[in-house]
């Protein structure tokens, strides 16, 4: 279902994605930001229901000066080590700043949200086109949208939703900004199974595509 995802996401459809088995067995809702509406940040936390994030790429945050999270707590005794995240020990997680956009009133409502994500997206491609940006002057931290980074060689270094979802981008030929949130299971408590998530794909048209799959489409495009 690779080539089917890749079409979706270009389109701006969401697409559902699933990471390993043996990772974080976990269904994100995808969709590239720069498409994103108040309305589908309405249904990633209706029918998602876990943290609405958005990932870019690793070189962009460095134009852009964005740190990670880890670097700036990096003098808290609580900060996030090596070797802390169980299914990823060899590797720490991608989370920068939260931030909202200046134009934003509290941020959180599903229109500030969008307005943040959207105007993320921008950046972004100004840093790919080459263009001089100055985050600060757009953007404010704390806020409430999560900023995730890419590892630098994306699926070679990391298999995270961030990388796998910002991979996709790539090889989209799109912006590669884009926003996911875990899909969570109201029942039990945990992440929605992914026989669950396949039924809800199903059931709204839309496409489930698994990791390994993306992996597989990454390594042979690499070769």
């Amino acid at each position: 279902m690779i080539r089917e995802a890749l079409d979706a996401l270009k389109k701006g459809e969401m697409v559902l994605l699933y990471d390993f088995d043996n990772r974080e067995r976990e269904t994100d809702l995808t969709m590239r930001s720069d498409r994103i509406t108040h309305r589908d940040i309405c249904r990633m936390r209706h029918d998602a229901g876990g943290l609405i994030c958005t990932a870019i790429p690793f070189a962009s945050a460095k134009k852009l000066g964005l740190p990670f999270a880890r670097d700036v707590l990096r003098n808290c005794a609580m900060v996030e080590q090596l070797g802390d995240i169980p299914y990823d020990p060899s590797n720490n997680s991608s989370f920068s700043l939260w931030v909202n956009h200046r134009n934003t009133f509290t941020g959180i409502t599903d229109k500030d949200r969008s307005l943040t994500v959207n105007a993320l997206s921008k950046v972004v491609q100004n840093t790919l086109d080459g263009e001089p940006v100055v985050f600060k002057d757009q953007f404010r931290t704390p806020g409430h949208m999560p900023v995730l980074i890419a590892a630098e060689k994306l699926l070679d270094q990391r298999h995270g939703q961030t990388e796998l979802s910002v991979a996709m981008a790539e090889m989209a030929g799109i912006n590669p900004t884009i926003s996911i949130c875990e899909m969570l299971d109201d029942e039990s408590g945990l992440a929605l199974s992914k026989e669950e998530a396949i039924k809800y794909a199903k059931k709204h048209g839309l496409v489930f595509v698994e990791g390994s799959e993306v992996l597989e489409e990454w390594d042979n495009r690499q070769t």
